[in-house]
């Protein structure tokens, strides 16, 4: 299955050429620039900004928010994983724009752009020799890598933003023998391990990568000038590592790292490599039969790779429905999945995946590196607290899934040019309208963590500049409009928003006093608890604080409601694990009410 176009002619008898060539290069990168820029944006326009939750769609921007004014990882911020998120998206902060949709459109760039880097790593054909087909394709892949996903800065979109650009570069400049695309490969490899402990294989993936490169290995361990390259790699590859232990180190918090990033729940994957075999039964009902179907198209491929001199032309037609029926399979384990979590469709996935990959070993008789890549990194992507599973991954594994069977295709003559063109327009349109449609059609049935696109009515916009366009139910609404309400009647220097509203300090330019943003039990790593209460004897202290409780919880939120307009100063808080109400009753402050929040305030002295 061709999908790309073929690439420009060279040679001697291309003279006439030489003045159009560079110009055709021009024109299809920047159509590729163009339509990778307006699918972020339409994303954004038509899914992104509808919906809103004040928990996790503020988190990575809040510590981001702290990084910006001179925080230090692990000393003044408590965080179970490392807080390379936090560095890579202050660039939120400089954009021009409304801070949430412009985070917003940049985290949509990056699953397109992770989306191509992982094509282009399959398939082995750079961008600008892609066909209408292949970016189709790629263009839906990146859609269903969304799917139910709030579009939002996160930690693990970055692991597979660094791991999949590091590896285009890495790769890149590894077959062309350039140094500045194999550093910026490196470096990129080597800073998505700081993003999320689930990503510390790439550095070793980029590591071995290096060393057994065959242009590595040329001169290895003679000369001069080849250390010197190792040692230059070797310095790019753990670039970000000496930039974060240097600033952790220096302030003296590398004790408290090495508690923080060891003090969590771990996550082994177990659900999703256990998918079926606990329970062999699952491989008869949806959304994992997909599984068994896939599997048996792939032992009808494999075997027809193997015979396929004694299959002939024949062989080469069944081959062909073969991997028609394996792309209706992954299809329809994507409808089957609903897009929910629950259903562990992108579990299905990873291991119609793993087949694929060994379907390709044996009919193509080669190892497919770069699928397996794909594969370990989602893997990776599944090492969660809250979604362990790799669903944010879903249209990359579907896709090299395809790929992988197709390229496993016995050959055959090419059909005409215009019909082969025609042909992958069709596929490529169809598959970015059909992956277009069921991506609004779930958004607008139930936003996540928020209601359905009618009852989204609130433009917060009318609450805060920096979340201009981003619309939510009223309940929620009334809910940010009263924390606006509450940092204007009673002013501070440092002000808290407990327990689940890290969005409110990035959104109205707040300084949290205390070391967590978002005290969910699992974040409340090593001594988080300890320095909670410290932090609130400094407040008694020095006075200049506004600390708010809430009354409502997120599920309610969730629900559009009720949110009071107003709660006595006695009324119960939202609490997790005590933590709330032991900082209620250590600060000082006067008791102040606003909305649903009950606040402890102290005025500047």
């Amino acid at each position: 299955m061709d999908v790309a176009s073929p690439p420009l002619t060279t040679g001697p008898d291309a003279t006439g050429m030489s003045a159009v060539r560079p110009s055709r290069t021009v024109l299809r990168l920047s159509l590729h620039v163009a339509w990778v820029l307006a699918l972020a944006v339409a994303t954004e326009l038509r899914v992104g900004r509808f919906g809103f939750h004040p928990s996790d769609q503020g988190f990575i921007l809040a510590q981001a928010w702290r990084v910006l004014h001179g925080e230090v990882p692990h000393s003044d911020i408590i965080s179970a994983r490392p807080l390379g998120s936090a560095y890579l998206h202050v660039v939120d902060f400089v954009l021009p724009g409304p801070l949430f949709f412009v985070s917003s459109v940049l985290s949509m760039l990056e699953i397109i752009l992770a989306t191509i880097a992982f094509a282009v790593l399959v398939t082995r054909r750079r961008v600008r020799d892609w066909g209408p087909g292949l970016t189709g394709l790629t263009a839906a892949a990146s859609l269903l890598n969304l799917n139910a996903f709030p579009l939002m800065a996160w930690h693990t979109i970055d692991g597979i933003f660094l791991t999949a650009c590091g590896a285009w570069a890495l790769d890149s400049g590894l077959r062309n023998g350039k140094a500045w695309p194999r550093r910026l490969g490196l470096v990129l490899l080597g800073t998505a391990v700081f993003v999320k402990q689930s990503f510390a294989p790439v550095p070793v993936i980029a590591l071995l990568w290096l060393l057994l490169h065959p242009s590595l290995r040329e001169g290895a361990f003679r000369t001069g000038r080849w250390w010197a390259r190792l040692a230059w790699d070797l310095l790019a590859l753990g670039a970000f590592l000496v930039f974060y232990l240097g600033i952790v180190t220096l302030d003296g918090g590398l004790g408290a790292m090495a508690e923080q990033l060891t003090g969590g729940l771990p996550a082994y994957g177990e659900r999703l490599l256990g998918l079926w075999l606990e329970n062999p039964e699952t491989l008869l009902r949806p959304p994992v039969r997909g599984l068994t179907f896939f599997a048996i198209a792939g032992v009808l491929l494999a075997l027809l790779g193997i015979f396929r001199d004694r299959a002939g032309f024949a062989g080469a037609i069944v081959a062909r429905l073969v991997v028609l029926a394996g792309v209706a399979v992954v299809v329809g384990t994507v409808v089957d999945g609903h897009f929910t979590g629950a259903s562990r469709w992108a579990d299905v996935l990873w291991w119609i995946l793993g087949v694929a990959l060994l379907v390709n070993w044996v009919a193509a008789r080669r190892f497919p590196r770069m699928g397996a890549l794909v594969f370990a990194t989602g893997f990776m992507t599944s090492l969660s607290w809250g979604n362990d599973t790799p669903t944010l991954f879903t249209g990359t594994l579907a896709l090299t899934a395809i790929l992988l069977l197709a390229d496993a295709l016995p050959p055959m003559p090419e059909p005409p040019r215009a019909v082969g063109l025609a042909g992958a327009t069709a596929m490529g349109l169809v598959a970015v309208l059909a992956s277009g449609w069921a991506v609004v059609a779930h958004h607008d049935e139930a936003a996540y963590l928020d209601m359905a696109h009618e009852k989204l009515t609130g433009d917060l916009g009318a609450v805060t500049p920096s979340m201009r366009g981003i619309r939510t139910n009223p309940g929620t609404f009334t809910y940010i409009s009263q924390i606006q309400d509450c940092v204007t009647r009673f002013p501070a220097g440092r002000t808290a928003v407990l327990p689940d509203n890290p969005f409110a300090y990035p959104a109205f330019g707040l300084r949290n006093p205390f070391p967590l943003e978002w005290p969910l039990p699992l974040e409340i790593v090593a001594d988080a608890p300890e320095r909670m209460l410290s932090t609130a004897d400094d407040l008694n202290r020095d006075g200049d604080y506004l600390v708010l409780f809430q009354t409502v919880s997120m599920a309610t939120l969730t629900k559009g409601g009720p949110v009071p307009t107003e709660v006595a100063g006695s009324a119960p808080i939202f609490d997790y694990l005590g933590m709330e109400n032991a900082l209620r009753s250590r600060l000082t402050g006067q008791t102040v009410t606003c909305g649903s929040f009950i606040g402890k305030w102290a005025p500047r002295p």
